[in-house]
């Protein structure tokens, strides 16, 4: 494989912001203080990753305005690029937070709920700019599910079919991220990633489950995953998850993908 093309597989951190603090989640539930924002954008800096991911995991459910100010601060430490994403419902917000600093935003619950919404945020930033998340569920009996609002709410809709959707309106790439398998640490749901890139042609992003290298090279090679994203991999260390900001070396991730 070239330099180019193993450029092309991204090794992205998900960090979860709560309160302007970052906690980790455990299937969206339980959470664990990690730390503050800035002194973990320290660490990345220092070991050069290429880019972040910033989550506010109650922005949509408390029905708030995103941390303009924190992106911000962000902003002016990152040497990366980074993508925001929570609470997300308006145009003029997107603006902002692009004006802050954020290079990419990332839509949720509004993708879903407003029919019209992802296809303005599309001709007015452009593809490049705006991602979709979605957060699925295994239900009984009607298998994997997409679920909005942090997890709480089942919209009954196959994530195939919503991928579909998704990119038919204009998003330049989708993160999927399994609810069942968030801070397990116990590997990527292959078949979801597998079932989704197989049916779009736009870079799916797996999340969800990593808890070892391995896992990212096996949601590549055999999900069909464009990237990968992890939170608690990035920040537990050892069986009693103490915290410990890590990130692989080049060298590491080149043999991930090759």
């Amino acid at each position: 494989m070239t330099l180019t093309n193993m450029k092309i597989k991204r090794l992205i951190p998900c960090l979860l912001l709560r309160n302007n603090g970052l906690v980790k989640t455990v299937k969206f539930k339980e959470s664990t203080y990690i730390g503050d924002p800035i002194n973990t954008i320290k660490i990345f800096n220092e070991k050069e990753v290429d880019e972040l991911f910033f989550l506010d995991i109650d922005a949509t459910r408390l029905k708030r305005e995103p941390p303009y100010e924190l992106i911000q601060n962000i902003a002016s430490e990152c040497f990366m690029p980074f993508a925001y994403g929570g609470g997300i419902n308006s145009l003029e917000q997107i603006e902002r937070l692009i004006k802050s600093g954020s290079e990419k935003v990332i839509i949720n619950t509004h993708a879903y709920l407003e029919n019209n919404f992802l296809k303005e945020a599309v001709h007015q930033f452009g593809s490049s700019t705006i991602a979709v998340s979605m957060d699925v569920k295994k239900e009984f009996l009607r298998g994997n599910i997409v679920y909005v609002k942090g997890g709480t709410q089942s919209t009954g809709i196959n994530p195939v079919d919503y991928a579909k959707k998704v990119e038919s309106d204009g998003a330049g790439e989708i993160m999927i991220n399994s609810i069942d398998r968030d801070g397990v640490m116990e590997g990527y749901d292959i078949e979801l990633i597998k079932s989704i890139s197989g049916s779009v042609r736009i870079p799916v992003i797996a999340c969800g489950g990593a808890g070892s290298l391995n896992d990212f090279s096996l949601a590549v090679k055999h999900g069909g995953a464009s990237a990968v994203a992890a939170g608690s991999f990035f920040v537990f260390h050892g069986k009693r998850r103490a915290v410990l900001i890590t990130y692989p070396s080049y060298s590491e991730i080149s043999e991930l993908f090759n």
